[in-house]
């Protein structure tokens, strides 16, 4: 049984809701292990905040990279059949053969970093015609506009916005940019059947 994304708990935690979200939207309920959730947890919201607060000052790319090196150890020590690629500077675009945009076609997932507001993670589940379907774990609702993106709350097993693929590829902090391309970052995560 599929359960529905998640929205993210607090102010955060897009890091870690957006990793076991594609794990959600990969995996039955029922195959996901407790010990990938605990984990993904662990290694997510690394960063304090302004004010020392633990974990304000959420996911670390360090903390990103470093958790999709020990996905794919679980998956070779446990037999889980994950596998996780880290992407890092011009690897990270949405053009037409970039990296992502194949492993979407091909049923895997993207956490990317990019911004809304302040950096941020979003997870990326599919592509058509140029448009990219993304579960955003930032809740907003049907009133909340943003030029170019659809809110659509009628798919909670995959998407709630869908965002036109060239506005990823934008060099600025707009919503939805991935911003300079020195500084961005995405995870790919399959299930191994469909790497």
């Amino acid at each position: 049984m599929k359960n529905p994304l998640q929205y993210q708990s607090t102010e955060y935690d897009c890091g870690p809701s957006s990793v076991i979200n594609a794990v959600s939207f990969l995996f039955e309920r029922e195959e996901i292990p407790p010990e990938l959730i605990i984990n993904v947890m662990r290694f997510c919201l690394d960063r304090s905040g302004s004010d020392g607060s633990p974990g304000k000052g959420g996911t670390s790319c360090a903390a990103m990279r470093s958790l999709c090196g020990w996905l794919n150890e679980f998956a070779a020590v446990r037999k889980f059949p994950i596998f996780t690629r880290y992407l890092s500077g011009e690897k990270v675009s949405m053009n037409e053969d970039a990296d992502i945009v194949k492993a979407l076609r091909q049923g895997g997932t993207a956490v990317v970093r990019l911004y809304y507001d302040v950096q941020h993670y979003v997870l990326l589940t599919g592509e058509k015609d140029g448009k990219i379907f993304v579960f955003d774990s930032y809740f907003v609702d049907k009133n909340f506009s943003l030029e170019n993106v659809v809110i659509d709350l009628d798919h909670p097993f995959t998407y709630n916005r869908i965002v036109p693929a060239d506005s990823f590829n934008r060099e600025t902090h707009d919503p939805y940019a991935l911003g300079e391309i020195g500084s961005r970052e995405a995870v790919l995560i399959f299930k191994t059947a469909n790497k």
